[in-house]
């Protein structure tokens, strides 16, 4: 796997990275979220080599790094950093061959990309004559076309239309499961790093301040919410029963908070016999949700 460890960094007087660690192991998808400054992009740089930490380790199957190991990585930053002339096909080639792919894996590995990834475009035209969306998932190609090891993306999805985004995700997945690829990746789509991910990471301050599965993590949260919809209902009538909170009231429907002694059931009783219960059901909260929790608590 990928370990990160006590990584630090300081740019002048501002602390980028103070003591952050987390784990990615082989075939699973993690997920690295948190707020614009918070050192999400530092933390890749670092892995990858671009930038030198201040302190701290990475390390990849337990021993450290080095630019032998990080060969065998793939890399898409923010910044999209592809030749704008020169031709599809051609490019990837070029960048798998500098990672010591043979040339007709190279060829063969960068025509399959481009159709797996569904990109839109002769493989002999240039870049620049592509859409931005395209140019995207050239990008992930390119991250791809030498077989790595571990995949860090930064920011893979921006830009990308609800097709393109689905083609992503799909081969992330594959990648993952079928190849055994440790992936991580940061997106403020928090919807999408719910769907795909199998563990997320959430940093602020550049520290790591939660982490675990989406499921860990609704489960250090955990408010035992209740929405109730019904037809016609009375004011309070939810206040018979003992333990049950009013969180929210909105368009016809509340919101309730039971402590763990008020029985759902109860409240159920009391909402038919007001009215037409139109809806009725627990609320786990969104990861976007435990995110806004989690850096305004």
């Amino acid at each position: 796997m990928l370990q990160l460890i006590d990584l630090r960094r300081r740019f002048g007087d501002v602390v980028a990275l103070d003591g952050l660690s987390f784990e990615v192991p082989e075939g699973r998808i993690v997920g690295f979220v948190g707020r614009n400054g918070s050192g999400k992009t530092t933390t890749m740089r670092i892995t990858l080599g671009v930038l030198q930490a201040d302190g701290g380790e990475v390390r990849w199957r337990g021993a450290p790094v080095d630019a032998a190991v990080r060969r065998r990585f793939g890399y898409m930053p923010e910044e999209r950093g592809l030749y704008p002339k020169m031709r599809l096909r051609e490019q990837l080639v070029y960048l798998a061959r500098l990672r010591g792919t043979p040339k007709d894996v190279a060829r063969d590995r960068a025509s399959e990309l481009l159709q797996v990834l569904e990109v839109i475009g002769d493989p002999q035209a240039r870049m620049e004559s592509l859409s931005l969306g395209n140019q995207q998932r050239v990008q992930l190609a390119a991250s791809l076309v030498h077989a790595p090891e571990l995949l860090v993306l930064d920011e893979p999805f921006s830009g990308l239309d609800p097709v393109g985004v689905d083609v992503l995700a799909g081969v992330l997945s594959r990648e993952a499961r079928e190849r055994g690829v440790a992936v991580v990746f940061s997106s403020h789509q928090l919807d999408l790093v719910e769907r795909l991910c199998d563990a997320v990471v959430l940093v602020d301050h550049g520290r790591v301040v939660t982490s675990g599965t989406i499921e860990e993590l609704r489960a250090m949260r955990a408010r035992n919410l209740w929405r109730v919809e019904v037809a016609g209902a009375g004011a309070e009538w939810w206040s018979a029963v003992p333990g049950v909170r009013l969180d929210e009231h909105r368009d016809g429907e509340v919101i309730l908070e039971l402590d763990d002694a008020a029985d759902p059931q109860r409240v159920l009783d009391l909402a038919r016999a007001e009215g037409d219960v139109r809806a009725f059901g627990p609320i786990e909260p969104t990861l976007a949700q435990l995110f806004r929790e989690v850096v305004a608590g």
